[in-house]
Parts: structure tokens; sequence; C-alpha cells
């Protein structure tokens, strides 16, 4: 079997190990693992009739490709944002542009062509709840897919922790530490440089709540 493997969305920490994990997996039972780059992009981007497009989008893994992409962050696939069954006009590949669209086009049945192409037998997509939704759309196609939850809100439905959730709690709480330490800080009074008084800042935190409330914040700077 020759197993597809993609990421889609935003970045967040253990993507490669995830890569990494399931290529080893794959093909310690036997199987061929492709990586799609640039995810879903990757699928309506390649034009199976040209090599070099095949070898612009394609790329084997095994566990010498994989071997340290751990050790670094983000994906080594890349990723994006596509969907290939709503592509407005003007982010269509050049040999797919039909004159005429106005809405978004449905190219899922390129993705299907492309993946019988290739060989590519089941897939693995790491996203979150845009990159899976077309994952389902595939899987209600007949093809064989294993998703992998990924977003730091956890938010997609049926699961109970996400890749990238847990580095942004924990970053969260270390944000927010720093900012009590900031605000306690002493300074020197204004009037009389040489008392010291103990500041009572009020910085405030905005967490993103997106469904279930969660995670990314901000703070503004200590005025």
């Amino acid at each position: 079997m020759r197993i597809g493997i993609l990421t889609g969305g935003g970045d967040v920490p253990g993507l490669n190990a995830c890569i990494k994990a399931a290529t080893l997996r794959a093909t310690e039972e036997g199987h061929e693992v492709a990586g799609i780059r640039r995810g879903w992009g990757g699928l309506l981007e390649c034009d199976p009739d040209d090599p070099a497009s095949v070898r612009a989008n394609i790329v084997d893994l095994d566990a010498s490709a994989v071997r340290t992409i751990d050790r670094s962050g983000g994906t080594v696939l890349h990723t994006s944002r596509t969907n290939p069954a709503k592509v407005r006009p003007s982010e269509e590949p050049a040999f797919l542009r039909s004159d005429g669209r106005d809405g978004p086009v449905d190219h899922t049945p390129h993705v299907l062509k492309v993946l019988d192409r290739l060989g590519i037998d089941a897939l693995i997509p790491i996203g979150g709840d845009d990159t899976l939704s077309f994952a389902l759309r595939l899987h209600e196609e007949g093809v064989p897919v294993v998703a992998i939850p990924k977003t730091m809100d956890n938010d997609v439905h049926g699961t109970d922790y996400c890749i990238g959730f847990s580095t942004a709690i924990t970053r969260t709480v270390i944000f927010i530490h720093q900012l009590r330490t900031s605000a306690g800080l002493p300074v020197r009074s204004s009037s009389d440089p040489a008392s010291v008084v103990t500041k009572s800042t009020s910085i405030p935190c905005a967490i993103s709540a997106r469904h279930i409330g969660t995670i990314a914040v901000a703070g503004p700077p200590d005025r």
C-alpha cells in the first residue's frame, strides 16, 4: 500500500514528530509513504501528466528522509489552507483553469484522479476542521482516510486532544506569569526619586475563544 501524508492549516509544534512517527510505523509495516507538499494544495496543483509537477508536489518519505525532522519546528511538508472543494478561480492552477467561472470551483474529481494516477491508496491528513472537512469528503468518495487532529484551539469535533493544544496552554501560562512579574515591579516615585513604590498595574489578556475558548494570548504593552 502507498500512503499519502500531508499537513494543512496553521503550524503548531509537533507536526514533524507526527510525520516521522507515521512514516516509521507505515514503512515498518511494509508500506510506502508519499509526502504531499503544501497540504491539499499539493494534490490540487499536481499535474500527473507532468513529471516536473509531480516532483514539485510529491516527495517519497522513508526512515532516512525523516530521521532528523523532529529537531525542527514547523512542517517539512509545508502547509496551506487550500480546500480543493472550494477553489476560487484566481487560485486555480493554470492547467485546470477555465474561463467564465465566477464562484468557487469543486476540484475534488481532479484530486481523486491524482491519487489514482500516483498510486496513493490511503491518506493521513494532519490538520484542523477545514483540512479534515475535505478529508471527510474524500472518505465519502471512497478514499481510506486516517485523520490526525491538529489545532491549538482543540476544537475538532469528536477528539479529546489535538496536536498543538498542550504547547498553546503551556505558553499561555508562561506568558501570563511573565506579565504578573512585570506588573508588580517596583518603581521610583516621580515626585520623590528617593522613594520606591510598588506598582499595581492591570494588564488585560485576550484569550482566543473560537469555538471552545482557547488559546492564543495577546497582552498590550505596560503603560
